[in-house]
């Protein structure tokens, strides 16, 4: 069987496509890794997102670099594609700590802000979270595939190293 192409989805980005395609969020530490699926059109979204939301006079930014906005943009593109918006669910991986030796607690470093914002974001869009993998002290690969609606995650040195969520 042929392999699908592969894209990589830098930070502050997010890419909407179709299936045959495999979306790959490299170097997730503190990053948010968002995957959008609608499993019946095979129309998906991956984000590699920098911050949780975006600052007061930018709340509007639907670019991949903040958890919300990402989260917002990549549903508008979804449906505007042909996704249908009751169908979509959602995973997440990466909000690592990646600085544990910084002051002050591990819940107010940007890493669990970014998974705490998707959380709220999924949930006031009714986006079921079927699965994730986050936290930790290491960095995350993710790698979404849009034929199948696999959701893969690497890591050097977390408690696994190849797993699906």
């Amino acid at each position: 069987m042929t392999e699908p192409a592969r894209e990589k989805v830098g930070i502050a980005v997010h890419r909407v496509a179709r299936a045959p395609l495999l979306l790959v969020a490299p170097g997730l530490g503190s990053c948010l890794g968002i995957v959008l699926y609608d499993p019946a059109s095979k129309i998906g979204g991956l984000a590699h997102s920098l911050l949780p939301a975006a600052p007061v006079g930018r709340e509007s930014e639907t670019t991949g670099k903040f958890v919300d906005g990402a989260i917002i943009g990549m549903v508008a593109e979804m449906t505007a594609l042909g996704a249908d918006r009751q169908r979509i669910w959602s995973r997440i991986a990466g909000g690592a700590n990646m600085f544990a030796s910084l002051p002050g607690p591990a819940e107010d470093r940007v890493g669990a802000r970014n998974v705490r914002r998707a959380r709220e974001t999924l949930e006031s869009l009714n986006i079921p979270l079927l699965g994730e993998d986050v936290g930790g002290d290491f960095g995350r690969t993710l790698e979404f595939d849009l034929a199948t609606g696999q959701v893969r995650v690497r890591t050097v040195c977390g408690p696994q190293s190849d797993y699906l969520i």
